[in-house]
This record gives C-alpha cells, structure tokens and sequence, in this order.
C-alpha cells in the first residue's frame, strides 16, 4: 500500500520562502530546478512559492531565471516582515513583533538550522496537499469574487450539492482549513477536505460588508449566529492553563478567587464550538450558566458510559 507523503512543517516552509524572499530582495537570479534540488523538493513546489505564495512581490522571469523588478531591490520593508510573519502564524507567538524582532526572526530563518534559537512545536496541520486544486480554485473564487458551487460531505456522511456559495475566507482554525463564506442567509464555514468538484460561477457577486469584524469578533469559524454567555469554574488545578492562554472562544476571566479557582466567561454560537473542550478539562470545570448546557454535558457523558457498558455486556457473552 502506497503511504501518504509526510507534511511539510512550517520550519522548513518559512525558511525555504524567506531564502527566495532574502535572494530577490538581494538581486540574486535564481532557476526553479537548482532551488529545488537545494531545498530537496519538487520543481512544482517552487513555482507554487514563487506564483502564489509570494504572488504579492514584483516578481519577474527573465532569461529562465526569476528576479524582481528592479525598482524593488534592497527594498524589504517592515510592512512586508510583519504580513509574512502575521500569514505564516507567529504574529502572536512572540512577545513582540517589533521591526527589529522580525529582522532578528528573519535573518534566524536564513541561517542554518543548528543556529537558530527557536524551536516551536505547535499544532499537528491537516496536509492539504491531496486538495490543492480545490483550494486554488477557491483562492481564485475569492480573489475575483465568483461564487462557487460544490459537492460537500457533512460529518454525517451524507453528500450535498451546495450552490450559489459566496466564498470571503480560507481560514486555518487549529490546523484545519475552512471555507468562510455567505450561503443560505447566513455565514457558514466549510471544511476544505470535505469540498469536492467546486466550480466557478459565471458571473461575480457584490462582496456583503462586515465580515472582517464578523471574523474579529466570532473569535473562530462560527459566523453569523447569535452567541450565548457561558459562565463556567475552573477548580484549582486547571487554573494556571487557563490563565496562561485563552482555551474558549473570547474567554474572558471574571473572577480568582481564594481557593485558586477561577470563574471564567466564554461564548458560543453552537454547544459543539465548546463542549468538546469542556470535556477535555473534565472533571476540573463546571458550568454554572446556563445550565442547559452542563445538562448537555452531562447527559452526553451518560449516553457514552451507557453505549460502553452495552459493548461490554455483548463482549462477555
């Protein structure tokens, strides 16, 4: 059985794309065929680098050789540091993203791996590489406003034909990618592994405003719904996590109190954007409003402990 190809870290990503970056910016002409025999991948991936990961930079091809327009050279400026920092997911994981931070983070990346300070190890990310066409296609639906249509398959196995999708994002939450878009009234979020065949309409759509702020404030890929306040303890034992970063949606802590416990606030537009993290933290929180929803958590747990014991009665015999 063929196995599947072993993802690219962002390590090695970022420091493939801030050589291409440090060699325009320094007018060094360079062919795809050399880069990629340097950097041990295929040809293809470096013109994917160069025509749209960096489609953003003056780049032009001359002689065979890539190279940017003269008027550009020596020009990196902060602005472009800080999206590339921002679009490449460290733009809160530092304590600064000052100018000379990112000229430090920057030229660490360019430097040989054993050199550099930092090592971070965050999220294992869906390998978008079997669904690239499907996501180009979708980059090119937003870039030029075209609505698209699709066959999606929902968690229940069920397939559907969705139309007149109004695509606005391609958003990554906790590895995985998301299609943000208008559909139906409303604002949904598809999972781009789940989108099959999108095709593009003929026609654009008038982009609908506000969803820059509808993203800020969803604080994740819930758009478009009303959220509803959850009030929940986290006993002693837990605390430090939750106050050494935000585990829920727009958390927000209320109230330490004496014991080292903590109340702690957080919102949702559906149980299925917090539950699951309530009970991952099972038994060191409780939600104390509204209690539908600890009803729901307990009854999930209960309807689990049941089907278990079920299992094993069928085992024995």
């Amino acid at each position: 059985m063929r196995k599947n190809p072993i993802p690219e870290s962002r390590e090695k990503l970022a420091h493939r794309l801030i050589a291409i970056i440090t060699r325009l910016y320094q007018g060094d002409p360079f062919e795809s065929k050399a880069l990629a025999q340097e950097f041990g991948v295929d040809v293809r991936t470096i013109q994917r680098d160069v025509n749209e990961r960096l489609a953003h930079l003056p780049i032009q091809k001359k002689n065979g050789c890539y190279v940017l327009d003269p008027s550009y050279l020596g020009r990196l400026t902060f602005q472009e540091m800080e999206r590339f920092a921002i679009l490449s997911g460290v733009g809160g994981l530092f304590p600064e993203l000052g100018k000379v931070f990112l000229e430090k983070l920057f030229s660490s990346l360019h430097r040989e791996s054993s050199q550099n300070i930092w090592l971070v190890m965050g999220h294992d990310y869906e390998d978008l590489r079997p669904y690239r066409n499907n996501f180009h296609i979708l980059e090119k639906a937003i870039i030029h406003t075209y609505g698209v249509n699709f066959r999606y398959t929902k968690s229940n196995g069920n397939v559907q034909i969705q139309e007149n999708v109004e695509p606005y994002k391609l958003v990554n939450q906790k590895g995985i990618w998301y299609l943000v878009a208008w559909h139906e009234d409303r604002f949904k979020a598809f999972s781009i592994s789940r989108i099959d065949a999108p095709m593009l309409s003929e026609t654009p759509f008038i982009p609908r405003s506000g969803v820059e702020e509808a993203l800020k404030q969803s604080d994740g890929i819930w758009l478009g719904r009303k959220r509803e306040r959850i009030l929940i303890r986290v006993d002693k034992a837990a605390a430090l996590f939750f106050r050494r970063r935000k585990l829920l949606p727009n958390q927000n802590i209320e109230q330490e109190r004496e014991d080292g416990s903590l109340l702690v606030s957080t919102d949702a537009a559906h149980p299925d954007e917090v539950l699951p993290i309530f009970r991952y933290w099972i038994p060191h929180v409780q939600i104390l409003e509204p209690l539908t929803m600890q009803q729901a958590l307990e009854d999930g747990l209960q309807a689990y402990l049941k089907q278990k014991t079920t299992q094993n009665d069928i085992t024995c015999h």
